[in-house]
């Protein structure tokens, strides 16, 4: 498998041509038998006395027989969206759950309410609802296509019935015994494994995320700075008759790989840093899976070692330590089918993402120097022309 570390490494085989590089990580696409589309659109805002809050229209077209309709149309704001996040959690705390925006992902750089924040969760909602209607246990749960398929009053009466008494007594204990209980002792290697991997993935996403913004505010910095030129030798035309459409040809210019630069930030922000925040919040959710699975494991084992010290009957000790041993066994075996199929959506999307900012970055470089080519051709043109009056008698 290709770990992120092997990204950093490259083939001495690996062509020169910018267009071999990209073309090489072109993939197959293969058919899948979809039966499930679901899109988030038409953000609406709705202000009452108590708050202030944003609704998103959610479209699902199936044909699916467990559905009553081949078309629903309703509309959730985020609070649904983290609930059944929730529930999905509950329901399999050993799958791998997509991540949600936070809910200020964007605080500190644009307004809560302003359209480009909106537009950014609206995207990010979209992702969210697609990516478990793709996953093969996911997407038959049915608080999903109860969020799906309710109505808004519907769907408030669902959610006040909340978890049953012994669900929570159950998420009480677990929790009681995990902060007392420590590391777990039989964990298999796998699990150990996946935990390091996970600690060095979560160490170099973040940091890619880091860089990635940095990257994308110097580059606002050099395109607002840079806007400001192409007026300055346009009014320095104005009083400089010899050079004035040199001048003005400049300032051409200027507009024109401003343009191309604006365009090159705009995929920065659409492509590159949701991606690689959207697998920093990854990162935070396969740690919290990893320990969930490590809870499951460490009840196993404090029943194996009361049975041991013989502080119970053994007949009851036993038939509960046969049940978690299904447990265990259930929750490793979710686990293990659902990082496989992460790993391998992870590097596709990384390769995808990197790749498509290496083309960006190759129409952009390639634009800017073919206009400043023709200028400079032009320049030479005009220099020659006159050179030749200067010399006729």
């Amino acid at each position: 498998d290709t770990s992120l570390a092997e990204v950093n490494s490259f083939s001495p085989s690996m062509p020169i041509s910018p267009s071999s590089m990209t073309n090489q990580y072109k993939f197959d696409d293969e058919p899948e038998l979809r039966d499930l589309f679901i899109t988030v659109d038409d953000p609406e805002s709705h202000i009452t006395a108590i708050e202030t809050f944003i609704t998103y229209r959610v479209v699902t077209k199936t044909s699916r027989g467990e559905f009553d309709s081949s078309e629903y149309e309703v509309r959730r704001r985020y609070q649904d969206f983290l609930w059944l996040k929730s529930k999905l959690e509950e329901a399999h705390p050993t799958l791998i759950i997509p991540p949600l925006p936070e809910k200020f992902i964007m605080k500190g750089m644009v307004e809560r309410f302003s359209d480009e924040f909106i537009e950014t969760r609206r995207k990010a909602l979209h992702k969210f609802l697609n990516r478990i209607a793709d996953h093969p246990t996911l997407t038959f749960n049915e608080d999903f296509k109860i969020f799906l398929t309710a109505q808004a009053w519907e769907l408030s009466s669902h959610k006040k019935q909340g978890p049953g008494l012994l669900s929570r007594m159950g998420q009480t204990v677990r929790a009681v015994a995990s902060s007392v209980r420590g590391g777990v002792k039989n964990r298999p290697e796998m699990f150990t494994e996946m935990n390091d991997y996970m600690e060095t993935f979560s160490q170099k996403i973040n940091v890619l995320d880091k860089i990635a913004h940095r990257i994308y505010k110097e580059e606002r910095e050099y395109f607002n700075e840079m806007k400001e030129y192409g007026p300055i030798h346009t009014l320095w035309s104005a009083s400089e008759e010899d050079i004035a459409d040199s001048l003005k040809g400049v300032a051409s210019c200027i507009d024109k790989c401003c343009k191309a630069t604006e365009k090159r930030m705009a995929g920065l922000s659409e492509n590159l840093l949701p991606i690689l925040h959207e697998y920093v919040l990854y990162s935070e959710i396969l740690m919290g899976v990893l320990k969930r699975r490590d809870q499951i494991q460490g009840e196993l084992d404090s029943k194996v070692d009361a049975l041991a010290s013989k502080k119970t009957e053994k007949d009851l000790f036993s038939e509960e330590i046969g049940k978690l041993e299904d447990k265990v066994e259930c929750a490793n075996n979710a686990l293990k089918a659902d990082w496989d199929r992460w790993k391998q959506n992870m590097q596709c999307d990384m390769r995808s993402t990197f790749t498509n900012v290496a083309e960006n970055n190759l129409h952009y470089y390639e634009e800017c120097l073919a206009t400043w080519e023709s200028f400079l051709a032009s320049q030479t043109v005009d220099l020659h022309v006159e050179e030749d009056s200067e010399d006729r008698p």
